[in-house]
């Protein structure tokens, strides 16, 4: 039965780009293609805001990196052209700076700046923070009460941020299975509700 499944799956993912128009399998190669596809396929965003998301996200951790260098420590998550900054900054200006290269980013409609003034956090928090994003994302396919895609997780220093085009019902069953997943100090909500 899983063989079946599986070889299902394949042929669905191998003929999407031909039943959607989609052209991300032809331009991206099959390895990337194939995952950018059938998250296109199932995400809220369109196509179009999905591969803006992609941009934003590399434009900005170039200028970051190529202004600020190794004064900070940032993850830049965009969802719906709404870019989400985590990490750590040395100073309060660097922050604020951060925050000023990122909005001059094409495309980006808001920026929530949730950096951290400090030195950069060591390989174990970010190890840990790993942990705790895969625990919550198994939590919420365990739950299947939403679609998982729906919810991005990043998490800092085991703060969760929820990210993602919801629903109120959504949202709430999000931060709850977050909320009382093990390591988890305090959740964070960064969505965009739908009617």
């Amino acid at each position: 039965m899983q063989n079946k499944s599986r070889s299902g799956m394949l042929l669905l993912v191998l003929l999407f780009p031909f039943l959607s128009g989609c052209a991300l399998l032809v331009a991206g190669g099959l390895a990337t293609g194939v995952g950018t596809g059938v998250a296109v396929s199932q995400d809220r965003r369109t196509s179009g805001t999905f591969v803006e998301d992609e941009a934003i996200e590399v434009k900005s951790n170039r200028r970051i990196s190529d202004k600020l260098g190794g004064k900070v420590n940032i993850n830049v998550t965009s969802f719906n052209r709404n870019v989400l900054l985590t990490g750590e900054a040395e100073t309060l200006e660097l922050k604020k700076e951060a925050e000023k290269l990122v909005r001059g980013v094409e495309n980006v409609r808001a920026v929530t700046n949730e950096l951290a003034i400090g030195g950069s956090s060591s390989f174990g928090s970010r190890s840990n923070d790993a942990l705790i994003t895969s625990k919550v994302k198994a939590r919420f396919m365990d739950s299947g009460q939403f679609q998982v895609n729906h919810v991005k997780v990043v998490t800092e220093d085991a703060v969760v941020y929820l990210l993602g085009l919801v629903n109120a019902r959504e949202a709430e069953s999000a931060v709850d299975i977050a909320r009382s997943t093990n390591g988890v100090r305090k959740v964070v909500k960064v969505f965009e509700y739908q009617n």
